[in-house]
């Protein structure tokens, strides 16, 4: 397979002129748009006009400042097309309601985001009667062994959210197929980093809030997938993105748009500075993981299916064992050390740092934390920009002694 460079495949979709003449695309603030000719709009109706040729309709359906974004993600990822929405569930949970309907199955991934877990546990069984079963994806066995003759879906993220483990993509795509179904991929984590497409997912969503935005300012989501799937989304009769209407903002587009030239230097550093921590917290003796790291269960899967350049990601793992002594951990590098900041989400320039059982995974109950192997004092932190890195290494390396690390 021929290597894929995800920044240039978008640097050549990304050349959009502004109205007058700008070097950066206009906003679009139209809610609703003229059609030239009656006829026209019966066919916009159809979903046989759109913004392939030059047609909208109304914001909700498609707006042409979001389009020009869907189009450099779709780039990114190697789709065919895409979609932004207003937040990362609001794709999720589009995707998911697009491709099951009442009855219908779907296999996840046993360690995925809080929110994604409360959907498919929760909301989804008790909303729209479309169960799941939750797996432990490395065991390949037991995910083929999970599909029955109703599952529509395979839902895993690329690195599983807080624990990191590194989805087999080639593996998990061809066991989805075997049973014609769809492998759905959030890569939030690790965007240039892997590109899912590549190795057989039918649909990838993110949660641009995080590294695409990368300032904590902006709350987004895209789905990128099949042109035909993308369609199917924005039909005025059937589609999940057209009738729930989570519609991202014209102008929240644009500002996501200008910062996707410098996406690749972003997480370059971000992937530097956690596999420098990471190999000095192993070369300590703690419970350290990320999957640059050789003894990462899965490092040769990341090897196998990463784009050269990127790095392996942003986020690394410390486990601390016990809730308090992660707490006193964090307090001690916020208010000590002002090495970061306490707080969830993920890709911000500052380094982010909280204890997922009792935040972001709090949604399950500590017998699902255990099955997902999410400890009590397991403290992700996803690695900044600011500061030198010998600095941020000096507060990392303060905390730990003073908690006899």
């Amino acid at each position: 397979m021929k290597p894929f460079d995800p920044m240039e495949a978008m640097a050549a979709a990304r050349h959009e002129f502004g109205e007058h003449g700008g070097v950066n695309m206009s906003v679009e603030a139209s809610t609703t748009f003229t059609v030239l000719s009656p006829g026209t709009m019966p066919e916009i109706f159809r979903g046989q006009r759109g913004p392939e040729q030059g047609c909208y309709l109304y914001g909700r359906h498609f707006n042409p400042t979001v389009y020009v974004l869907a189009r450099s993600l779709a780039a990114l990822e190697n789709t065919e097309a895409a979609y932004c929405t207003a937040s990362g569930m609001g794709a999720i949970a589009a995707v998911t309601m697009q491709l099951c309907r009442s009855g219908d199955h779907a296999v996840v991934s046993d360690t995925v985001y809080g929110g994604s877990f409360a959907l498919f546990q929760h909301f989804l069984p008790a909303r729209t009667g479309c169960e799941a079963t939750f797996v432990d994806l490395t065991d390949h066995a037991a995910v083929e062994r999970a599909f029955t003759s109703r599952t529509r879906l395979l839902y895993v993220e690329t690195m599983a959210n807080p624990t990191l483990v590194v989805a087999d993509l080639p593996a998990l795509a061809a066991i989805a197929h075997r049973h014609g179904a769809q492998l759905v991929v959030d890569n939030t984590f690790c965007p240039l980093v892997v590109t899912p497409a590549q190795w057989g997912a039918d649909i990838v969503v993110h949660s641009l809030t995080k590294f695409v935005s990368g300032a904590s300012d902006i709350i987004a989501g895209a789905i990128c997938a099949r042109r035909d799937f993308v369609t199917q989304l924005m039909d005025v009769n059937h589609g999940a993105l057209m009738l729930l209407g989570p519609t991202l903002d014209p102008h929240v587009a644009f500002q996501l748009h200008l910062r996707l030239p410098h996406l690749g230097l972003r997480m370059t550093e971000h992937g530097h500075r956690a596999q420098v921590m990471a190999e000095r917290l192993y070369e300590r003796g703690l419970s350290v993981v990320y999957p640059g790291l050789p003894q990462h269960p899965q490092h040769a899967i990341l090897q196998r299916i990463c784009n050269a350049g990127y790095g392996s990601g942003g986020l690394l793992g410390l486990d601390l064992e016990t809730t308090e002594r992660a707490n006193q951990f964090m307090a001690i590098l916020q208010n000590r050390g002002r090495f970061g900041l306490i707080a969830v989400s993920l890709g911000y320039f500052e380094t982010l740092l909280s204890c997922s059982a009792v935040s972001t995974s709090s949604e399950m109950t500590p017998e699902e934390l255990s099955r997902a192997r999410i400890s009590p004092g397991f403290v992700r932190i996803s690695v900044g920009l600011t500061g030198s890195l010998e600095q941020r290494w000096l507060q990392l390396d303060d905390a730990l002694r003073t908690l006899g690390l």
